[in-house]
């Protein structure tokens, strides 16, 4: 677009062939190159040779695609109103919605820039340049997407956040959470992609391995008792949790969850959205599932001593409740649990375990190869290795977009808290005695999980050291 750059078609060995005008900046090729996921190759080409493949280009873009809002709104047309429900920008953003879906990408960022609109899909945790909106239609795309989220398109100085439900032209419905915020040259967009139907993982599925998995079947099934994932945004952490509730028996036992907001839709669970402007907070709405008679209560997070008080509370009552909380490992929930108003001994009665984990990128199959990762990078994982383990990573294919990595695995750390944890917590015991008690117990850290993980091919030494370091 504003790079005067253009794909035009493939060659005999798969490179990109990219029409470049006389003016085109060509720093742009190595992000055409890594959006393909291929090698790419200027031909230049005249101003109007270039400006033809971009209209061709665009039209295309623009096509038809059947995706409609399932709840709408029929307010007044404004200005706004009108630019964003021009055909050719409710065509774009719907193929930019079908295209995320299809990718199986996790959100959708739209940032504005001093050029116009970047664009950018997570994919397996990582953000991949897509190809962005024409100048003339980036107002009108974040308009398109804030009208969708029923947002006061009219408002550009303060964060808002909204949502939709969306049928794609499959049948198939998705959630769109839609956040807006300020920036210095417009607004920055994400779009937040949630299956409608989608069905969580099971635990064998996330990469646990055959001891873990031992040890979280017995958590899982516990009367009662406080049972923690931790981990940064987007860690997996309530995938874990519905994939723990499953373990539960959904016919005989009554679950209730409180989450915010509700990602997978599981049959035989009472679920509980967070709605805070109807006054509906984790705190309030755990309150009320408590006089419900539970077996089992998830809390979707606990972020404030209300709600962290209520779920110990209850889990001192005869229930078990899992919950998150955001700390970087499995013995960071203790003093986060403190600083919540949770006093000592009372953590010590009630906490089962701490499973800390994050996500690693997949090597793909289709296209791994062998190769030496560098020595000092090892080390940092693995201390000295016995024998001469083999590593793999992926070349890039067009099946993983040219990346080398297809899908997400989980790092875990699993804390096991027995009698003699117990008594060290009650007892106000420091982080570093925690810690040794911890290791002697010979649970895996975050770091030796991923190290494991490297030897059986699964992922790389690099990907173990973005997330675990």
């Amino acid at each position: 677009m504003h790079h005067r750059l253009c794909p035009s078609a493939r060659d005999a060995t798969g490179r990109l062939i990219v029409a470049t005008a006389p003016d085109a900046m060509r720093g742009g090729l190595p992000e055409l190159s890594y959006a393909y996921g291929c090698e790419t190759v200027a031909r230049p080409c005249s101003e109007d040779e270039v400006n033809r493949l971009i209209e061709r280009v665009s039209s295309a873009m623009v096509r038809e695609v059947d995706m409609t809002a399932v709840d709408g709104t029929d307010d007044d047309t404004t200005d706004l109103r009108e630019l964003a429900n021009q055909p050719p920008v409710v065509r774009y953003v719907n193929l930019l919605v079908r295209d995320a879906y299809d990718a199986q990408a996790s959100d959708i960022h739209l940032e504005a820039s001093r050029e116009g609109l970047t664009v950018r899909f997570r994919l397996d945790g990582v953000l991949t340049v897509v190809p962005e909106p024409p100048a003339s239609m980036v107002k009108a795309v974040v308009s398109r997407l804030k009208l969708l989220a029923e947002l006061d398109v009219a408002e550009h100085r303060r964060p808002q956040d909204g949502r939709v439900r969306v049928r794609m032209e499959d049948a198939c419905e998705m959630d769109l959470r839609i956040s807006t915020v300020p920036t210095m040259f417009g607004e920055s967009v994400v779009v937040r992609l949630l299956d409608h139907g989608g069905q969580p993982a099971t635990l064998e599925e996330l990469g646990f391995d055959a001891g873990q998995l031992t040890e979280m079947d017995r958590i899982c099934r516990r009367p009662h008792g406080l049972v923690l994932v931790t981990g940064p945004t987007g860690s997996g952490k309530t995938t874990t949790l519905h994939a723990a509730l499953r373990r539960r028996d959904l016919r005989s036992e009554k679950v209730v969850t409180v989450e915010d907001p509700v990602e997978y839709q599981l049959p035989g669970i009472a679920q509980v959205p967070v709605q805070r402007k109807a006054g509906v907070t984790f705190g309030s709405a755990l309150r009320s599932i408590l006089r419900q008679d539970p077996d089992v209560v998830m809390v979707g997070e606990m972020r404030d001593p209300e709600t962290a008080q209520m779920a110990v509370q209850a889990a001192m009552t005869g229930h078990l409740v899992f919950s998150t909380l955001h700390t970087n490992d499995a013995l960071g929930a203790i003093p986060r649990l403190i600083d919540l108003d949770v006093p000592d001994y009372l953590i010590g009665a009630t906490l089962e375990a701490v499973l800390a984990q994050r996500l690693v990128r997949r090597t793909c199959t289709e296209c791994q190869v062998e190769y030496t990762p560098p020595s000092q990078h090892v080390a940092l994982i693995s201390g000295r290795p016995a024998g001469q383990p083999r590593f793999f990573r992926g070349a890039g294919c067009p099946k993983c977009r040219g990346t080398g990595y297809r899908g997400r695995i989980a790092l875990f750390e699993l804390l096991r808290v027995d009698e003699e944890i117990r008594e060290a917590i009650a007892a106000a015991a420091s982080r570093r005695s925690l810690r040794a008690l911890f290791e002697d117990n010979g649970a895996a850290t975050l770091r030796a999980d991923g190290w494991a993980k490297v030897q059986r091919g699964l992922t790389t030494v690099e990907e173990v050291l973005r997330v675990a370091q």
